[in-house]
């Protein structure tokens, strides 16, 4: 007699369909929450937290990489620290100093030419004197300091000064306050309209050099003791402040081994801004004396 399922006893294939269906269930509850349609919203924020967190990063590093770039090779802003540019560029003890941005491309494709206002960095240890560096003695907060300043936010560890090229290489500079005509180059008089004399006339009294030794009122012409001549050698300039009373200039160095001139390496740029206070925003301009 054939065998013949017995009464509510299920078949093979209803067992086998019963197997399939337990393992189609374990398998789909088995698969990740990246699956499921009905994902809550808790599990999605780690991710956008994330993904926040990453964006964050890159934007950072990327301004930080850009901003190194510009301050490198572009340009750079700087604080006037003194009174030996006025009237052209503002700076005092106590006011609202000029913030100015210079080009460090013009003198990578060319040279300072008479007339340019540039930014330098003292090239011997005489221009030094009375500067203070302004890193801090702790070493953390130094490195700190060293830092920013790649980024520019903070000043460089030199001593940066601002004055106006005057003669440039191969040149020959000097003053006699007898011949009554100024400053000469290669025995020219220069065109000064950016020495503001009522300016000078002020300063004789802090500085009684300015004043004609046999008027003993008038500005004599060099606004300031002779000097010179001297003759500046390739690849260096000679620098003076527009504010001659006021300025410790390239005729205050002559003494040193490079003769008060500066070596064109030493230069960091011309200055083509001022960016602040928005009172005096505005270019500054290259009025070449020898013209």
């Amino acid at each position: 007699m054939p065998d013949t399922p017995r009464h509510g006893s299920p078949t093979d294939d209803e067992l086998g369909a019963d197997r399939t269906d337990r393992n189609d269930f374990r398998e789909s509850d088995a698969q990740p929450s990246s699956s499921r349609p009905w994902r809550s919203r808790r599990d999605a924020t780690p991710a956008k937290k994330r993904s926040v967190l990453r964006e964050t990063v890159i934007i950072v590093i990327s301004v930080l990489v850009l901003t190194w770039i510009l301050q490198t090779f572009i340009g750079r802003q700087y604080v006037i620290p003194s009174e030996s540019m006025e009237n052209t560029l503002h700076g005092c003890a106590g006011c609202t100093n000029d913030r100015i941005v210079i080009d460090k491309l013009s003198y990578r494709f060319g040279d300072p030419e008479p007339g340019d206002v540039v930014v330098f960095k003292g090239p011997t240890s005489s221009w030094d004197e009375g500067w203070t560096s302004p890193r801090s003695s702790n070493t953390i907060v130094r490195g700190l300091q060293d830092g920013l300043s790649w980024f520019g936010f903070a000043p460089p560890d030199e001593n940066d000064l601002v004055k106006r090229v005057v003669a440039v290489g191969g040149q020959t500079v000097q003053c006699r306050n007898a011949d009554k005509v100024g400053v000469t180059v290669n025995g020219k008089p220069l065109t000064e309209p950016y020495v503001d004399r009522a300016l000078q006339q002020q300063d004789t009294t802090i500085n009684p050099g300015l004043v004609d030794e046999q008027d003993g009122s008038t500005l004599n012409s060099c606004l300031g003791a002779d000097f010179g001549p001297i003759t500046i050698p390739k690849g260096n300039v000679w620098v003076m402040g527009d504010n001659r009373g006021n300025s410790a200039d390239s005729r205050f160095h002559i003494t040193d081994e490079l003769r008060g001139t500066v070596p064109i390496s030493d230069i960091r740029g011309k200055v083509r801004f001022i960016i602040y206070p928005f009172s005096r925003i505005g270019g500054v301009g290259s009025d070449n004396p020898q013209k």
